[in-house]
């Protein structure tokens, strides 16, 4: 997967090109990422970046003709080496909430451009003329797309084959199926008086995965009731969610 990212503050990625899971797949080549900065397509010897926005009011935008010449740009270097498919994504507090379904989506691309903005936003012009899609993290305001941006990379880089240990990490992931993860343990097997439930040390490994399924149920029922209702239990899922819910209500 080749991923172009316009920003104006490219070093900010090393948080990702050198450490962990995203360094690993960055150096064994599973995703090759190129950065952009408009301040490299400004016109004026200042290379100024950003301007007034017209009406007034307080703040500043990105000015239009450097971030479109940074963006063309971009799109043309993934088109020299034959991508198809190339999707260009604006970080915005106004797109759609980035889920694990998104995730999973854009990490089928073969070449994606991701934009981040900075100060007020990007002309409006530009969002009309060469964005395919706005995406958030959530309700919530950045001071830049590029926190956003490394978040949404970091998901789409442990979908990539390969980026993780175990390929079936990811598919065990919270979310991948719509729930939580069940709760996990390691050593000791005693800690402050609380002890690994007895299923996990019994080595049976179907009886372990009811558990799972049974624990994954009741933490999504307890910590995100709203997952439930986009999904549909089957009737094993059902049996094994009021089991938990009966459970629960015993132990309190």
């Amino acid at each position: 997967m080749r991923v172009a990212v316009v920003t104006l503050f490219p070093e900010m990625f090393s948080a990702l090109t050198a450490h962990g899971v995203s360094s690993r797949a960055v150096k064994d080549n599973l995703i090759n990422l190129a950065f952009w900065n408009p301040r490299d397509f400004s016109t004026d010897r200042h290379r100024t970046v950003d301007d007034k926005p017209f009406g007034g009011g307080p703040g500043m935008l990105m000015k239009t003709e450097p971030l479109i010449a940074t963006i063309n740009a971009a799109k043309a270097k993934l088109d020299e080496t034959g991508e198809t498919a190339c999707k260009t994504v604006y970080l915005s507090p106004q797109g759609k909430p980035l889920n694990q379904a998104k995730v999973v989506e854009l990490a089928q691309l073969e070449s994606m451009v991701l934009v981040c903005g900075r100060y007020q936003g990007i002309d409006a012009r530009v969002i009309e003329a060469e964005i395919d899609e706005e995406v958030s993290l959530g309700d919530f305001v950045l001071s830049g797309g590029e926190l956003a941006a490394m978040t949404l990379l970091d998901a789409v880089i442990r979908q990539q084959p390969g980026a993780l240990g175990d390929d079936d990490s990811a598919q065990l992931d919270s979310l991948a199926n719509g729930l939580l993860h069940a709760p996990e343990y390691t050593r000791p097997q005693q800690f402050e008086g609380r002890t690994v439930p007895e299923v996990l040390l019994s080595g049976d490994h179907a009886a372990i995965a009811r558990w799972r399924e049974k624990q994954s149920l009741g933490a999504t029922w307890l910590k995100r009731p709203d997952l439930l209702e986009q999904i549909e239990l089957s009737q094993e899922q059902q049996e094994l969610l009021e089991l938990f819910k009966a459970e629960y209500q015993a132990a309190k």
